[in-house]
C-alpha cells in the first residue's frame, strides 16, 4: 500500500516538473533565445538542472518538447498565410515582412533560421517546411515576373540568415529602422511593377 502511494506520488510530482520545466522554458526561449543557458530555464521552473537532464536528456530533448510553443506553430501560421494571399507580389511582401517581423519579436526565431541545434529533429523538419515553401515562392515569383532575376529560393534563406546573424550578434536596431529596411529589402528582390500602357 505504502509503495503504491509513493510511487503515485513520484509520478505526480515528475509530471508537476515536467510541467513546469515546458512553461518556463517556453517564457525564456521566447523571450531570449534557444541558446539561453539551462540554468535560466531550470530556476524560472524551479527545478534544478539535473532535473532538465533527467526529464528531457538535455537542450535538445527540451527544445523538442516545447518547439511548437516557442516558435513553431507561428512559423507554420506564417508560411499557411502567405500560401493564401493572392497576388504574387503581394504573397512574397507578405511573406518577407512576416518572417523578418517574427525575427525581430522572438529571438527563438533566429535560432531555427540559423540551423542553431541541427540535432533536433522537430527544428530541422521545420527548416524543411520553409525550404520547401521557398522553392514554390521563388517558382511563382519568376513565373509572374515579380521577382528580380538570378533571385533563388536560397536567396530567401540568405535574407533570413543574415538577417538572423544582425539580430542575434549586433546590434538591435529601433522597431522604426527595423521596418524601413524591412521596406528596402523587399524594394530590392521586387521588380517594379511595369507602367502601363
Amino acid at each position: 500500500m505504502t509503495s503504491t502511494r509513493s510511487s503515485s506520488t513520484l509520478r505526480t510530482d515528475a509530471r508537476r516538473n515536467v510541467d513546469r520545466i515546458c512553461a518556463a522554458a517556453v517564457q525564456v526561449f521566447r523571450e531570449r533565445s534557444l541558446s539561453v543557458p539551462l540554468e535560466e530555464v531550470a530556476a524560472a521552473a524551479h527545478v534544478s538542472k539535473a532535473t532538465i537532464f533527467n526529464r528531457f536528456g538535455g537542450r535538445v530533448g527540451l527544445i523538442d518538447a516545447v518547439i511548437d510553443d516557442v516558435v513553431a506553430a507561428e512559423l507554420r501560421s506564417v508560411i499557411d498565410h502567405a500560401r493564401s494571399v493572392a497576388g504574387v507580389r503581394e504573397r512574397i511582401c507578405y511573406y518577407v515582412g512576416a518572417i523578418r517581423d517574427l525575427q525581430y519579436r522572438l529571438p527563438a526565431v533566429n535560432d531555427v533560421l540559423l540551423q542553431e541545434f541541427p540535432d533536433s529533429e522537430q527544428l530541422m523538419a521545420l527548416c524543411h517546411v520553409a525550404g520547401a515553401f521557398h522553392d514554390d515562392l521563388a517558382a511563382d515569383g519568376h513565373a509572374a515576373g515579380v521577382l528580380a532575376h538570378g533571385f533563388t529560393p536560397g536567396d530567401f534563406q540568405a535574407l533570413a540568415f543574415d538577417n538572423a546573424l544582425a539580430l542575434k550578434h549586433g546590434g538591435r536596431p529601433s522597431r522604426a529602422d527595423y521596418d524601413r529596411r524591412t521596406a528596402f529589402v523587399l524594394g530590392g528582390i521586387c521588380r517594379s511593377a511595369q507602367p502601363s500602357v
